[in-house]
């Protein structure tokens, strides 16, 4: 009897033993596979939704998690165009600064699977018409530059939440490629570092790279060779950003460009000293608010010109300049009677307004949308 009692002991505490040590791997895989996908505090985004981890029969598929990252706006405090190129481009000189005022990004990894059917292409969504939804689009592009790059598989379903107009100079579409980067970065486990997103984003365009910066950059080439400004310019500057509704294409500004007009201002010496030096981007000298394709502009977009003396008599702004290459003008500062403002510009059929202000990131943070 004694026997049988010590043989029957011994197998309970084995068996309780192996179910104890099973539970604790499944809950270690579990743990481990989320902590991979999932960095909420250094993120910058928000998790709108997220499934259960669930287990199969020899492997545990990690976690989905959506991520919804806010896409800034750029605008050139100072654009100076230096020379033609023999490749057909520009060398320039620009000073960008993020603002608070974009679009929107949703990304969610396709879930993997065992068999043949594994996601072999990203899906797009947009709520703006006339955008692109193939792989013409940069979103769909920066995607799949990023599996190039890290060698990893890994596909999205994607819906981008536009707000920010086409052809306005605000960078809108450059900043959705580099939110894209930034986003499947974190979900693919934090594969490559910034300098690397950095030096991969110029095979996409020019202006991708200052949205991986911290907010405030001078860029430089192309546009693609970027030196951040360490600290960036002061947050909570306001910005007032008048879209009229037509558009202007880039290639048609250049086409308009006259070399004769090009200011003489030095961009390394003077214009650059001017803004990271002056207390306050309201306070630097009129002088410096260049930008070498405004004339172009308009003589292509006559109307533009027409808006701007409009926003120069508008007690409150300090500066008023056309960003980039258009057809977007920004105002620094604030209307002093701003019911009067909405009612002069606001209402006009053929222009939008948007109240924005100067943003930036933390290290290891994506840009967050100013409540």
């Amino acid at each position: 009897m004694s026997s049988a009692y010590k043989i029957s002991s011994f197998c309970f505490w084995c068996c309780f033993l192996c179910c104890f040590v099973a539970k604790s791997l499944v809950q270690g895989f579990a743990a481990v596979g989320t902590n991979n996908i999932v960095r909420g505090s250094t993120l910058g985004a928000s998790k709108i939704q997220s499934s259960s981890s669930l287990l199969g029969s020899s492997s545990a598929q990690e976690e989905l998690e959506t991520l919804k990252l806010f896409s800034p706006c750029k605008i050139n405090l100072f654009l100076r165009i230096i020379r033609k190129r023999e490749d057909g481009f520009h060398d320039l000189a620009s000073l960008f600064q993020a603002i608070g005022f974009g679009d929107t990004l949703e990304l969610t990894p396709l879930p993997e699977r065992d068999d043949d059917d594994d996601a072999s292409a990203d899906e797009f969504t947009c709520n703006m018409p006339g955008v692109p939804v193939d792989s013409t689009n940069l979103v769909i592009r920066a995607l799949a530059l990023m599996r190039e790059k890290t060698g990893v598989g890994m596909y999205f379903k994607t819906n981008l939440i536009k707000k920010c107009p086409a052809q306005a100079g605000l960078g809108g579409g450059s900043a959705n490629a580099a939110t894209a980067m930034w986003g499947a970065n974190e979900l693919m486990g934090r594969p490559a570092s910034v300098e690397q997103m950095i030096e991969w984003s110029g095979a996409l365009g020019s202006d991708i790279t200052f949205f991986l910066s911290e907010g405030t950059a001078y860029c430089t080439g192309r546009g693609e060779i970027l030196t951040p400004m360490d600290p960036p310019l002061p947050t909570g500057t306001k910005v007032c950003i008048v879209k009229p509704d037509i558009g202007l294409s880039t290639p048609s500004v250049f086409k308009a460009l006259d070399y004769d007009e090009l200011s003489d201002k030095d961009a390394d010496d003077v214009l650059l000293p001017a803004f990271m030096e002056t207390e306050g981007v309201e306070n630097v000298p009129k002088e410096c608010y260049v930008n070498d394709l405004e004339p172009p502009a308009f003589r292509c977009v006559p109307r533009l010109g027409e808006l701007k003396e409009s926003l120069l008599k508008v007690a409150g702004f300090k500066h008023v300049m056309m960003s980039g290459s258009g057809t977007s003008i920004f105002c620094i500062g604030e209307p002093d009677d701003r019911d009067s403002f909405q009612k002069e510009f606001g209402e006009m059929d053929d222009v939008q307004v948007f109240f924005a202000e100067f943003i930036d990131r933390e290290k290891d943070q994506w840009f967050q949308q100013p409540q």
